[in-house]
């Protein structure tokens, strides 16, 4: 397996620090509900989740769902840019309890000043810990890889249902920080259906993971309530909450609240 970067593996231990439950990542797309709302969200989730996962809007999130989405128009309307993003977190992220990892799609990376040639040292001087990129194939991961790497920067790999276990075996390998398990097909925001088939499933990814010493594995799409995370303890390591977490800051609801209820699921 490769040799995981200082960043990633800052994300490694706070997620296994979560003792018997799965640790919580919290999502906020950054700029919603409004630009100066970031610093107090990323605050409040902190007390409450081991990572913060901070997504960057974009104009075509092939991902997502209707509500990040929503969220990412939002935030778009403000002028909220990835450039602005790294200026915020370099302020911010201090302060801060639990490690950010930036979920961005390629196209704003690219276009970032410096290309992916400067994409690791802006992400390091923001205190990003790692990266998720989403539309990144992991046949195509290398030069992204190699800019973070050497900025001592993770970069995370996704699986989903459908990939093959020879696929799920390279992504675990590489992976930084945290495999990012996907828990159904399609995209974020449904609630995730974890029958046996999808245990069993997140259960082979993290059987590979260990197998090879790799790094930690995080369900995301659609965990939602205090039910799945309980189904989810002893199966996977993190899990992920974002669209649930997005649609109460569109109800002007208690983020802490959430997690906290989400915590006292036994995480």
């Amino acid at each position: 397996m490769s040799v995981p970067s200082v960043g990633g593996e800052r994300v490694a231990r706070a997620i296994r620090s979560a003792g018997s439950g799965p640790a919580l990542v919290a999502y906020v797309t950054a700029g919603f509900p409004s630009k100066g709302a970031l610093a107090g969200l990323l605050g409040a989730c902190a007390a409450r989740a081991e990572v913060l996962e901070v997504g960057v809007p974009f104009s075509d999130p092939m991902a997502d769902g209707a509500t990040i989405q929503r969220s990412s128009r939002a935030a778009l309307a403000q002028g909220v840019t990835l450039e602005w993003i790294l200026g915020e977190l370099a302020g911010l992220t201090p302060g801060l309890s639990a490690p950010v990892v930036l979920m961005s799609y390629l196209n704003p990376l690219l276009n970032l000043p410096g290309g992916l040639g400067g994409l690791g040292a802006r992400c390091a001087a923001a205190g990003v810990s790692a990266v998720i990129v989403p539309d990144l194939p992991l046949e195509e991961h290398a030069p992204v890889r190699a800019s973070l790497s050497a900025a001592g920067v993770g970069l995370v790999q996704l699986v989903s249902p459908v990939s093959a276990p020879g696929r799920v075996a390279r992504a675990v390998r590489v992976s930084d920080g945290f495999t990012y398990a996907v828990t159904m097909t399609g995209v974020t925001g449904g609630r995730a259906g974890l029958g046996g088939e999808v245990l069993g499933y997140l259960a082979g990814v993290r059987e590979a993971a260990r197998g090879v010493g790799g790094a930690p594995v995080v369900a995301g799409f659609g965990i939602r309530g205090a039910d799945q995370v309980r189904a989810l303890a002893g199966v996977v390591d993190g899990v992920i909450v974002a669209s649930a977490l997005v649609e109460e800051l569109e109800r002007g609801g208690d983020v802490g609240a959430l997690l906290a209820g989400l915590r006292g699921a036994g995480v």
